[in-house]
Formats: C-alpha cells, structure tokens, sequence
C-alpha cells in the first residue's frame, strides 16, 4: 500500500489533503499506528519501566521491550544488540567519543565527502583531542562514492570507517559492502550512518556485516526523540557506557560500580518509553507496508521526478536511478534555494532549502546550497506534477 493509499495511514493528509509533502528527508509524516501506541502508554500503562512490581510497571516494561524485539527483527540483529537512543546523531557521538579513547597520532578515522554533520562533527573534535587524523574518500564525477579513493585511503593504520548508507543531500546509495570488506581488511571497524535509509531500503545488518549501525525514528513513520543504536554483541561487551546512573548497573558500593550486561549498561536512568514504543510500532508499519514495494514505488517516482524536475532545473545527484534513493536535490542558476522554497510553499509543495548539514560538501560540490524534494511511501506522481509547475513558476519569478 503506497501513494494515495497510504495516506489514509496519516492524519495530516486528512486535515491538508491537497499538500504535497516533499520533505521526507528532514522529518517524515507520523501513521495513526504509532501515535496509537504512544498514546496507550500516555493513557493505559503510563509506569515507569524495569523497576516496579506491579501491574503497570510490568505491562510497561513488555511494551518496551517488545518494542526492541521488533526493532530487532526489523535490522536481523538480536534484542541485546539494540540500544534506544534519542536518534542517529546521539549514537554516532557516542561512538566517537567511545572508540576513539585510546587513538593516537598514528592512527586514522575514513570518513566520506558525503557526511552529515552528525557523521563530521564528533570526529573532528575526537580528532583534536586524541591527535588522529581524518580521510575522505572523494566522489566521482557522477556523484557516486569513488572506491579507487577508498582503497587508497584505507590502511592498516586505519581504526574506523564510517558513512551515510545513503546521502541526505544527494541520495546516493554508498556501496556499503565494499567499504565494509575493505574496512576489515586493515582491521578496521565499520560505522554505518543508516538514517536516510531505514524508511526506504531494506536494512539486514547481518548480511552487511557492519559492525555499528545509527538510524532516527522521525525518518521512519516514528516519532522525534528516538532512535537506534545497533552494534554486534561482542563490540558492545567491550565498549565502556557514556552516561551512568540508575538501571546501567549491576552492583553499586560507596567505592565502585558494575555495570549491568548489554544493552542494559547503554541506557542509563528513565529512558523515552512511550517514543521507544513508538518506534517499534513504527518498524512493524514498514514492514507491514513491505519495504520491497516501498522501494519499487519510490524508484518509480524518483525515476519520474528526475525526468519531469530535470527539464527545468540542474539536478545534484546520481543520474542511476540503482544507485539513489528518492532524494532529488537541485539548483537554479540566479535564484536563491529559500526563494525557492517559499514559492513552493505558496503552491502546497513543501521541500528543503539550504546546506542541508553537509556544509563542506556543498563546498567540495561548489555550491552554497540547494533545493531538495525527497519522497516517502505516501509521495505520488501528482506531488511531483505540482513541484515541477512550482518549479517553472520559481524560475519565472526569480529569473525572469
């Protein structure tokens, strides 16, 4: 069930059904599913979980944790494998500043021209407080990850590879495979940025092999606030909590603590149940939906909003439609992507301007910013109609 079908899924459309939402990049739209959920924590079992004995608290804790089952099945990982966080950008610095602990001047973290700041930014200031220093692997000309760069960038000093499984600015799919065979090669861990990709592509961190995965629930149909950390079982063992306080431990004396097993020991204090709740109903609303034909349905869409927008404008991305998902980011020479994005606003088509918290590859790209429309299981080929009218009436305005 896609495209018009879908919509019947979420409330917004009902109050705005002419909006053509194109933003599914930055925020996707919430199924009465998962406000359900939440809202039956809120109103049926609200307790705090893990903690109590009774009744409400035991419900609660199920819920929650039957959530982290879903979430489980919804990656193939394991239930202990699955840490609750509040999105993509809280797992990846705590991995950051995890991992990076004992590096040294010898050592090297590869990162890509495509990353989010959330996937830059830690590193950086990790960088700068252990002396290691940062790679990118460049972009070939068609926007695609340049795996000749990959091969020359990744070395035996190299201690962690991580990027976007997919761009949010460009929607190039990275080939994930590669980087991860050739991250453990030289021994390296894998980290794999997978909020721009969870909603769309099928996620089986068992057949990708990567050691961490990231991903957000507002990306997926869930709600702002949460998010998953995946990593395999015998990195978590190892890996020191960032946050300590009640519930993450085992045993506690005036002198000393111990912590909890996993994922126990990475989810200190009350954590966010009901958007916990939320999320895992978020999964099985995908799944429900089969991720297979969300994909066929957007790749259909894509294909046509590349034709149809790239008549009027210059695209930035992939022109393979394999080796992009439904992100189509573009310029307008002489306008301005605010000016632009205003006048689509005033049409009912609601999309993303600016540097899209990739700003040293807007650079890298020489450019200051850009237009992006990106889709979602409810887009449809009317939404793409209006963006490109908005679009022609843009270029009329601002060009003319």
């Amino acid at each position: 069930m896609t495209g018009t079908a879908a919509k019947q899924h979420f409330a917004l459309f009902a109050r705005h059904p002419h909006l053509a939402y194109l933003d599914n990049a930055a925020s996707t739209q919430t199924p009465q599913a998962v406000v359900g959920a939440m809202a039956s924590y809120y109103t049926g079992y609200r307790a705090n979980i893990h903690r109590g004995v009774y009744e409400l608290s035991a419900l609660a804790t199920g819920r929650y944790e039957n959530a982290r089952g879903a979430l489980a099945r919804f990656i193939n990982a394991s239930a202990d494998e699955i840490i609750f966080t509040s999105g993509t950008t809280a797992g990846l610095n705590w991995l950051a500043l995890r991992l990076t602990q004992k590096f040294t001047s010898r050592d090297n973290v590869v990162l890509t021209r495509l990353e989010h700041h959330a996937n830059l930014v830690p590193w950086q200031q990790a960088a700068k407080e252990r002396g290691f220093s940062l790679r990118f692997v460049e972009l070939t000309p068609g926007y695609e990850i340049d795996l000749a760069s990959a091969r020359t960038l990744i070395d035996e000093n190299t201690k962690v590879v991580g990027f976007a499984l997919v761009s949010n600015t460009l929607g190039t799919i990275s080939p994930a495979r590669e980087l991860i065979a050739l991250a453990h090669e030289r021994g390296a861990l894998t980290i794999v940025d997978a909020a721009q990709a969870a909603a769309h592509l099928p996620l089986d961190v068992r057949d990708l092999e990567a050691d961490f995965v990231a991903f957000s629930g507002h990306k997926m149909y869930g709600p702002t606030g949460s998010g998953v950390l995946f990593g395999r079982r015998e990195h978590l063992r190892r890996l020191e909590p960032l946050f300590y306080g009640g519930e993450m431990v085992s045993h506690v004396t005036y002198e000393t603590a111990e912590w909890a097993g996993i994922p126990e020991r990475f989810e200190a204090g009350t954590p966010a149940i009901a958007e916990a709740i939320g999320l895992g109903a978020a999964a099985e609303f995908i799944t429900g939906l089969d991720l297979a034909a969300i994909r066929a349905h957007e790749t259909r869409l894509t294909e046509y909003a590349l034709e149809k927008v790239g008549k009027e404008v210059k695209i930035i991305g992939p022109a393979d439609i394999s080796r992009r998902t439904g992100v189509v980011s573009f310029v307008i020479k002489g306008a301005h992507p605010h000016d632009i994005a205003d006048i689509l606003d005033k049409h009912g088509v609601v999309v993303r301007a600016g540097h899209h918290c990739t700003m040293p590859l807007m650079r890298y790209l020489g450019l200051t910013g850009a237009t992006r429309a990106s889709l979602g299981v409810y887009s449809t080929a009317e939404d793409i109609d209006r963006l490109v009218e908005g679009v022609r009436y843009a270029k009329k305005v601002l060009c003319a």
